[in-house]
């Protein structure tokens, strides 16, 4: 091995740890995190343990959503973002409205199942029309915004497969829950749902990070948009400048 071809392949894995480290940085942003997963859990867990004890819809209704809201009252105390506490929020005011209205605990878990669903489709056929959910959730985050659609097609395939892997992991655990909603009773529904909101959850973000670890960079577009701006404040610059110059220097150089 050369002394130049040493530093090559240094280059080249700083390279692929900087676009590890990105993707890392890019799913925790958008899916919340070891915090947004807690967020997530905790108001659906107090639901189904106090209901478990008492079989008092209103309590267990009433200290759900009262948990969601100090999640959000923390997350606004410590100025930081809050979106993903107040989709749970959204999430949990649903549940127990339609709980409430219909009476019947168990359907305080129907709307979040509703929704998995919907998302599950959204991934599938967003996939098929060629252009993954995905890669709309990540694209911002990566500063690439849609550039991937048409100017990078490994990682389109990327969006493509993580896309896949987050619509079949969500159908396959709507399998799961939709006949429990049938033939299960509130307490065995609701602890068999809290088991799985992580495990599904970890294994869709897992399989994206695979699939983005080993796709080409993104591209920033908005990095380039300030390089083409930078290069045209230049030139007009330039511009003024050779317009702007003196009528006497040209004189002193015609003589």
């Amino acid at each position: 091995m050369t002394s130049l071809d040493k530093p090559t392949q240094d280059t080249g894995q700083d390279r692929t740890d900087d676009t590890r480290a990105v993707t890392e940085a890019a799913l925790v942003e958008a899916f919340g995190g070891i915090r947004g997963m807690v967020e997530t859990v905790v108001p659906g867990l107090l639901f189904v343990a106090i209901f478990t004890v008492d079989k008092n819809l209103h309590v267990s209704a009433i200290a759900a959503l009262a948990v969601s809201v100090v999640l959000v009252v923390v997350r606004l105390a410590m100025k930081d973002t809050v979106k993903h506490a107040f989709s749970g929020v959204f999430g949990v005011v649903f549940g127990v409205v339609f709980a409430m209205f219909t009476g019947n605990a168990k359907d305080f878990y129907l709307p979040g199942m509703l929704y998995t669903l919907g998302l599950a489709l959204a991934y599938i056929i967003t996939t098929l029309a060629g252009v993954p959910l995905i890669g709309l959730v990540l694209g911002p985050v990566f500063k690439e915004n849609l550039s991937w659609r048409t100017r990078n097609p490994g990682r389109k395939k990327a969006y493509a497969k993580a896309s896949w892997a987050w619509g079949l992991i969500l159908l396959a655990k709507c399998a799961i829950l939709f006949p429990l909603y049938w033939w299960a009773d509130t307490t065995q529904l609701g602890w068999i749902l809290v088991a799985l909101k992580i495990p599904p959850f970890l294994l869709a973000v897992w399989l994206t990070w695979v699939f983005l670890a080993k796709a080409p960079a993104p591209i920033d577009v908005f990095a380039e948009m300030e390089a083409q701006e930078q290069a045209e404040e230049e030139r007009r610059a330039a511009l003024a400048a050779e317009g702007g110059e003196p009528a006497g220097g040209r004189h002193r150089r015609e003589a």
